[in-house]
């Protein structure tokens, strides 16, 4: 296992029968709607793993998030303040979604990011669209 690396991003999980959880890495600039769309996300049923501050570290295969243990189970809601949020321990990530505020292309080329070495499937999206949080499932699904 590989040390703990934090990067500034949030992660939420979702469970897939025949896969278990998967965990999608959202980051972005600071307001690009990082927490926002875990929270819609986590609406939807998923599970919030970190916000804010995520650990990525390696296991066997895999590449995992898991939260600081000074926010584990906490969220930043924007104009409210941080609320307490049902969070899931390590996850496994599938998927890096990085918020910009410029449109993504139409039918982009497929890209990764690499965490601790390890390539991630990456797409981008707008933080503030009405579809991102069906762009963001259709995207895991697909994985």
């Amino acid at each position: 296992m590989s040390p703990a690396r934090p990067v500034h991003a949030t992660a939420v999980a979702q469970w897939a029968p025949g896969t278990g959880w998967r965990a999608v890495l959202i980051s972005g600039p600071p307001g690009a709607g990082k927490s926002d769309l875990a929270l819609r996300l986590i609406g939807r049923g998923w599970r919030l793993v970190a916000d804010d501050a995520v650990h990525v570290f390696t296991s066997g295969e895999g590449l995992y998030a898991a939260a600081p243990e000074t926010i584990a189970g906490r969220i930043e809601a924007r104009g409210i303040g941080i609320i307490d949020a049902g969070a899931r321990g390590a996850v496994r990530l599938v998927l890096a979604v990085d918020l910009t505020e410029t449109p993504p292309e139409r039918l982009p080329e497929a890209e990764t990011r690499a965490f601790a070495g390890r390539p991630l499937p990456l797409i981008r999206l707008r933080g503030f669209e009405a579809s991102v949080v069906e762009k963001v499932a259709a995207a895991i699904a697909r994985l």
